[in-house]
């Protein structure tokens, strides 16, 4: 079976300091990655196209990242069975509230896994469970990058013991 890829998608290329994270966390798992710019609203027919090629063209899992009113994720979720992930941006004067309800209030039928305003390194650690679901490289990446995150909060706290101690 051919390796899985992952599409980041966003609806403006002012969402990318945002979205890099995520581009740097699949590429730090080694999980090949196409990032592209279309819109729900500019560009439904584009993006309506690549949602329902996606499959066939080797996504295992869509990540779409929009500000605002943010239906990129539910229009790209309405045309393909991959999981979607949302990332809501917050680019308006709502604190990205608008970006968040309207990407995580999907209809029946139409799911979109939403992460936190501007989470897009845990888009894409989420993209990477799933397709560690059937690839033990990636899996056993994840594994490590845990143990790594753990060994990293005790020298965190070792660090503060000794700041308390000398109080």
């Amino acid at each position: 079976m051919a390796e899985k890829k992952v599409a980041v998608i966003m609806g403006s290329d002012s969402d990318f300091p945002v979205v890099s994270a995520a581009v740097k966390r699949l590429k730090s798992l080694g999980i090949p990655t196409q990032v592209h710019v279309m819109s729900a609203h500019r560009t439904p027919h584009a993006a309506a196209e690549f949602s329902e090629k996606a499959k066939e063209n080797g996504f295992g899992v869509i990540i779409a990242a929009a500000g605002k009113a943010a239906h990129l994720a539910g229009v790209l979720a309405a045309h393909t069975t991959l999981p979607v992930i949302g990332i809501p941006i917050k680019s308006s004067t709502l604190d990205g509230l608008d970006a968040l309800l309207a990407t995580v209030q999907m209809p029946s039928g139409i799911p979109v896994a939403t992460v936190a305003i501007d989470g897009a390194d845990n888009a894409a650690i989420l993209a990477a469970q799933m397709l560690a679901l059937s690839d033990e490289t990636i899996a056993q990446k994840l594994s490590e990058m845990k143990v790594e995150m753990a060994e990293g909060v005790a020298k965190k706290d070792e660090a503060l013991q000794e700041k308390v101690a000398q109080l």
